[in-house]
């Protein structure tokens, strides 16, 4: 357990010294609308302009800026936007609740469908029914997640009015019970959960299915047959059960993919999460947000892998043994 902590601590600074190196090797500067005449931002006041400078830290040197940057992110001090002129911890605060909403939702989703539909189809493996599944998982997983997700907002957001176009919730609306508020954010949640649900579930449900495939060719199985176990507990208890621990490593390891996923999504709903946030501060070169925002979010993805690790030590003996 000590030397897996000590690797995520080693991986965490290595992520700290990358998205530090990052936006700075992008085209561009964060102060390039302020600092350009034609551009409606322009700083008339030369002063202005380099008290901005080095208000940001823009004039120091690179090694002196890797030393602050690596203290605040240490401390928790992870810098003022240049964009919004608002704390970078204050934005994400905002920001990170929806996607960690949207990811868990979509996660769960695909997850869920995954093991039911992945053990099925491998239990009834051969037949129409296994192979239509597949087909469908291979054709969903592959499909670009933009295209998807354009599809089900043209379908039942504008020609059906099913669901809501963009947005988190209904701006300015007030909520008389807790319920309310819930049943508005869900219904906003839907159609960027489900884009995401269908980007996540075939990988995840070929995965099941083979892994599912491959226990009922065990030795155990034949004999737990020969013992006269019912169907279902064969299928759902012993098959299902020792095809999980690959799975919970890939759980973890599509949680990296899910939130990149949703910069696409979030843009495209017009989400307020770290996926739009993100994609927002890219575009404006804004170094303090887009090394908070890449932070928290590798922080997210490495903490839920070390979980895996923890997890699938305690599903499999042999692994706390060794």
């Amino acid at each position: 357990m000590k030397r897996r902590v000590l690797s995520y601590v080693l991986i965490l600074w290595i992520v700290l010294t990358i998205n530090f190196l990052l936006p700075r090797l992008l085209p561009g500067d964060p102060l390039a609308a302020l600092l350009d005449p034609t551009n409606s931002d322009y700083v008339f006041d030369a002063e202005v302009r380099a008290a901005l400078e080095v208000y940001y830290g823009l004039d120091r040197p690179l090694p002196e800026q890797y030393g602050r940057y690596l203290l605040g992110a240490v401390t928790g001090d992870l810098g003022r936007s240049i964009r919004f002129n608002r704390p970078v911890g204050e934005l994400i605060r905002t920001r990170l609740p929806w996607t960690l909403l949207l990811t868990g939702a979509a996660l769960t989703l695909a997850s869920l469908f995954s093991l039911l539909g992945g053990t099925e189809a491998a239990w009834r493996r051969g037949t129409w029914r296994d192979r239509a599944l597949v087909v469908v998982a291979m054709v969903v997983g592959n499909a670009p997640v933009y295209f998807v997700g354009m599809l089900l907002l043209i379908l039942f957001g504008a020609e059906l009015g099913w669901l809501p176009l963009a947005g988190g919730r209904t701006p300015f609306a007030h909520y008389d019970t807790p319920l309310a508020a819930a049943a508005d954010i869900g219904q906003h949640l839907l159609l960027p959960a489900l884009t995401l649900t269908l980007a996540l579930l075939g990988s995840k449900f070929l995965l099941v299915r083979n892994n599912v495939v491959g226990v009922l060719g065990e030795d155990f199985m034949f004999i737990l047959r020969a013992k006269g176990l019912p169907e279902g507990r064969l299928k759902w208890a012993h098959a299902l059960r020792n095809a999980l621990l690959p799975f919970v490593a890939h759980l973890a390891a599509h949680a990296g993919m899910a939130i990149t996923g949703a910069v696409f999504i979030e843009t495209l709903f017009n989400y307020p999460g770290m996926g739009r946030l993100i994609f927002e501060a890219v575009g404006a070169r804004d170094y303090p947000v887009i090394q908070g925002a890449f932070l928290v979010v590798s922080t997210v993805v490495l903490t839920a892998n070390l979980l895996a690790d923890v997890l699938n030590a305690r599903l499999d003996p042999r692994l706390r043994e060794a």
